[in-house]
């Protein structure tokens, strides 16, 4: 087994079920005896949870792509400070929803930003850290909206068109395909069981 301290991410777009496989991950890591934190972005601190709620905030709707960005790294800079890198210090494993792979995603294929605008701010804020391991939910959009329309009132960022989440879901595609050691695409669209048995398979792999 793995012994050191790991940071795993679990990427997608809306709807794909992040909330309930990182619940199912962070309980499978538990039951084989890893000391483990679960986290997400943005936020994670009280700070970057007071810049999480400007971010999403419905009513902000004047905010500029350049404002998003910078304050998406703005939380992960105190997250990273406070939360993260601390944990991992102390040996304890990170399972984190989302980093900055959503920000390439949103932020570079939603809006157009230049990816290598946002990699300055990703070698600047984080340094040499990056993520262990990289769990993918990847779902067609169409479906993604519907499931998160069911859930609650969109936030500024799911207000978005699906064109903007095409892009977003792209853009994570492309990453895995450009980083096949880091990352592991499951196929969101199935039930939760088999999605579940998919992610047990990666993590029984990886912590061997």
């Amino acid at each position: 087994m793995i012994m050191q301290a790991q940071f795993i991410t679990v990427e997608g777009g809306e709807g794909v079920g992040k909330s309930s496989n990182i619940a199912f991950i962070l309980s499978y890591l538990k039951d084989k005896g890893i000391d483990v934190v679960s986290t997400r972005e943005p936020g994670g601190t009280e700070l970057s949870e007071k810049i999480r709620d400007v971010l999403l905030d419905a009513k902000n709707k004047s905010m500029v792509s350049d404002t998003e960005l910078l304050l998406m790294f703005a939380a992960r800079a105190q997250h990273l400070a406070v939360l993260i890198k601390p944990s991992l210090k102390k040996g304890k494993w990170v399972l984190c929803d989302r980093f900055t792979d959503a920000t390439y995603a949103y932020q570079g294929g939603g809006r157009g930003i230049p990816m290598q605008r946002i990699a300055i701010l990703e070698d600047w804020v984080q340094g040499e850290l990056r993520p262990d391991l990289t769990i993918l939910l990847d779902l067609p959009v169409e479906i993604g909206m519907q499931r998160a329309s069911e859930r609650s009132a969109p936030d500024r960022i799911e207000q978005e068109k699906n064109n903007f989440f095409e892009a977003v879901r792209q853009s994570y595609l492309k990453m895995a395909a450009d980083s096949p050691q880091r990352y592991r695409v499951i196929d969101a669209s199935q039930t939760l069981e088999q999605v579940q048995k998919d992610i047990a398979a990666v993590l029984d792999e990886y912590i061997q």
